[in-house]
């Protein structure tokens, strides 16, 4: 089977966005870290601070589509749910 890779930008449009990833990514990141078949995660601001680089790598297309199912109900999608994202994803 083939990893996953997600690749992409988290995009905030002003100063409360920032607010919100800022307080709610820490623990996004430890759970996703966590996850079977996680095999990285990385969410890192640029030199805009309005901008954050991803890059996730699953094992497979059933461990990657665990964790979107956990996002999907998390914590971390409500609070972010209004936060514009540009991803790709390769491997499917």
């Amino acid at each position: 089977m083939n990893s996953i890779n997600l690749t992409g930008q988290l995009i905030c449009q002003n100063d409360e966005e920032i607010a919100v990833v800022t307080e709610f990514l820490p623990r996004h990141i430890e759970l996703t870290r966590a996850e079977p078949g996680c095999i990285s995660f990385e969410v890192n601001q640029t030199d805009n601070p309005q901008v954050w680089d991803v890059a996730e790598c699953f094992q497979n297309a059933d461990s990657f589509a665990l964790h979107q199912t956990r996002v999907n109900a998390s914590e971390w999608r409500r609070a972010t749910a209004g936060i514009k994202r540009s991803y790709s994803v390769t491997g499917l």
